[in-house]
């Protein structure tokens, strides 16, 4: 029987900008990458959902990454985008500040987050990364949407579209 150890596995991280910090998301989970288009916007949604896309057909909530880390809304650029991700077999759209590249992050040079006062709370972090100079910090894209947030999107849009946001 063959085993391979930890420091063998290589997850690849989509790295993305939210000003001066730099996220990972699991390449396995993005589906695409758009650049910023308006939404439509969602009665009494929280603040951070943007509204919802069509995507080919598909009804998906946006979120702006930097309002669900409390972060200050920035002016949507030319580098602004929507990063697409599926969870659990559900799309969503991120809108983050840019994105940067791909990285090999090997299994054993994940580190777990540090339990202090972060700019993001880190329930939304599985860990965290240096590649030399530079940190990255790995999302768990699963928590991103609250359920109750889920929930009240699938209320808030007509029966008719069947829209299933992350729960």
């Amino acid at each position: 029987m063959h085993e391979e150890t930890n420091a063998t596995l290589a997850v690849q991280q989509l790295t993305i900008r939210l000003g001066a910090e730099e996220y990972g998301i699991d390449i396995l989970a993005v589906r695409e990458i758009r650049g910023w288009t308006p939404v439509t916007r969602i009665p009494q949604a929280p603040s951070y959902v943007l509204g919802v896309l069509n995507l080919r057909g598909a009804i998906v909530p946006v979120l702006d990454l930097r309002l669900r880390f409390g972060l200050p809304r920035e002016e949507y650029t030319a580098t602004t985008v929507t990063v697409v991700v599926t969870v659990a077999g559900r799309l969503f759209g991120v809108v983050v500040d840019a994105v940067s590249d791909v990285l090999d992050v090997e299994a054993d040079q994940i580190r777990p987050v540090p339990d202090m006062g972060t700019t993001v709370d880190t329930e939304y972090l599985k860990g965290l990364t240096a590649l030399g100079e530079r940190m990255v910090l790995l999302l768990d894209v699963d928590k991103l949407l609250q359920p109750q947030d889920a929930q009240m999107l699938e209320a808030a849009l007509p029966a008719a579209v069947d829209v299933k946001a992350v729960a």
